[in-house]
């Protein structure tokens, strides 16, 4: 098996609220694929999908245990260029309508980050790494 992650989908409660927080509170543009019943960013090399909870649930055989059951064991993160550039992503996810879990602080790894969360709750690690940067066209450098 290739060393890939090409999509990333979460469940959501309602397709709408969650498209709105996305394009028109974080400012991602939608991908022409999508449909009534399903969004799509492209995310650099990977794809992000918004979809219903209860159909994702249905589709992947599982169990549906409600829209904030808990820590679901995964977080996304979203890599920046700057330790400013922390503080200003997580105010406007704050301001599109989601919640901060944890406010920008420099962290023992030796970076800067914080954590938002959507309206469904899936969290969303901001964060600046000297340690891996990223190249010009935004993609996650990790060393060898």
């Amino acid at each position: 098996m290739e060393q890939r992650l090409s999509l990333i989908t979460l469940g959501v409660a309602s397709l709408p609220r969650s498209r709105h927080f996305y394009e028109d509170g974080l400012g991602w543009t939608p991908s022409s694929a999508s449909q009534d019943s399903i969004v799509f960013f492209q995310l650099g090399g990977i794809g992000l999908a918004l979809y219903g909870r209860e159909a994702l649930a249905e589709d992947a055989h599982l169990a549906e245990s409600g829209p904030t059951s808990g820590f679901g064991g995964i977080t996304l993160a979203h890599n920046v260029r700057t330790r400013e550039e922390v503080d200003a992503v997580l105010a406007l996810a704050e301001r599109a309508g989601g919640r901060i879990l944890k406010p920008a602080q420099d962290v023992f790894w030796g970076g800067y980050s914080g954590y938002f969360a959507d309206p469904d709750g899936h969290p969303w690690e901001v964060a600046w790494n000297p340690f891996a940067p990223l190249a010009e066209d935004g993609s996650l450098q990790l060393p060898p």
